[in-house]
């Protein structure tokens, strides 16, 4: 029995970005086309198939730790990002000021897809979903400078909304106007999460 289910949920690119390797800050580029080796995003600053481990991971591990690198990619939900800026008083906000890699347009709720789900392309380039990225104040940073007084209310804004962590499961390319599919895993939500999580 297969352990991901294929869903009719599909997703949209409408943005693609790298963040350059010796880059000053998480600002992207805009991309038409992205290629996706195991490593990630060819010629992107969060590729490799290692990192060193960072504040999302501190719980496990003393930071600089090397680990596997599941954030090999920012994915971000056109949809959410409008309500960031209609919260934050902004007409838009810029994928590029975030850092994102990936902008979709087309499932509900994203930044709350499950993890270990996957996004598969045209070619069969396939993502994984690590776990939603938490926001942090870098891209507020960034916004401030385009947008005096609005940086600092990117963080609240963009809680639950920030989007998703991934990492590159299969090989090939996107592209901005690809469809992307969604499959979930086949498993029940854990009975016992809520009280692991009061821990």
């Amino acid at each position: 029995m297969p352990a991901l289910k294929p869903t009719s949920f599909e997703a949209e690119i409408t943005w693609l970005g790298r963040v350059a390797p010796a880059g000053k800050d998480l600002r992207a580029t805009a991309a038409e086309t992205l290629t996706l080796s195991i490593g990630g995003a060819v010629g992107e600053a969060h590729s490799g198939v290692t990192r060193k481990s960072c504040v999302r991971v501190k719980a496990l591990y003393e930071k600089g730790t090397e680990i596997a690198n599941v954030r090999q990619l920012s994915v971000l939900s056109h949809e959410e990002l409008d309500l960031i800026a209609q919260e934050m008083g902004l007409e838009t906000v810029d994928p590029a000021w975030l850092g994102a890699s990936i902008v979709v347009k087309g499932i509900p709720d994203f930044t709350h897809v499950p993890p270990n789900a996957r996004l598969q392309g045209p070619d069969g380039a396939t993502i994984t979903v690590d776990m939603e990225n938490r926001p942090c104040v870098l891209p507020g940073r960034v916004i401030e400078g385009h947008h005096p007084g609005h940086g600092p209310k990117f963080k609240a804004a963009a809680e639950g909304r920030r989007g998703v962590t991934a990492w590159v499961e299969r090989e090939g390319h996107f592209a901005v106007g690809d469809k992307l599919r969604l499959f979930v895993p086949d498993q029940p939500v854990w009975a016992h999460l809520e009280a692991a999580r009061a821990d």
